[in-house]
């Protein structure tokens, strides 16, 4: 099984050496997104929790419909906080975007993520999974 690497037009850039995802067989698996705006990739990471949320999850978005995916096809996300006081609010925003039944998901604090984000969000797609 060969692996492909997905890089979608007017996605966010890459800010390293990785692609946006990467399918093998029936599985997508992309790469952590933060807040990074594709109309205006170096302009600043917004600091409300709440639109920072919006635009990884729209990241992902472009990232998925690229594909043909959607967020029902998602069977497995990872959310990065640097602050856990801000799940609520995140998980505000994350639960417009995933209908049930919902994919599996951890939630982890870490010290820092990049650019001064607040939350990064990972995600792995099934092309056969859709509820």
């Amino acid at each position: 099984m060969s692996k492909i690497a997905i890089s979608p037009s007017g996605a966010a850039p890459a800010i390293g050496p990785y692609s946006h995802a990467v399918r093998l067989g029936d599985l997508l698996f992309c790469s952590g997104q933060i807040p990074i705006d594709p109309a205006n990739p170096s302009g600043p990471v917004p600091t409300d929790i709440k639109e920072q949320t919006r635009i990884v999850l729209e990241n992902i978005q472009r990232i998925l419909k690229s594909e043909g995916l959607d967020f029902r096809h998602v069977v497995k996300s990872t959310v990065f906080l640097t602050n856990l006081a801000d799940f609520q609010s995140m998980n505000e925003l994350y639960s417009q975007y995933f209908v049930a039944p919902f994919p599996a998901r951890s939630t982890i604090q870490i010290a820092a993520l990049p650019r001064g984000a607040n939350v990064e969000i990972e995600v792995i797609a099934s092309y056969s999974a859709v509820a």
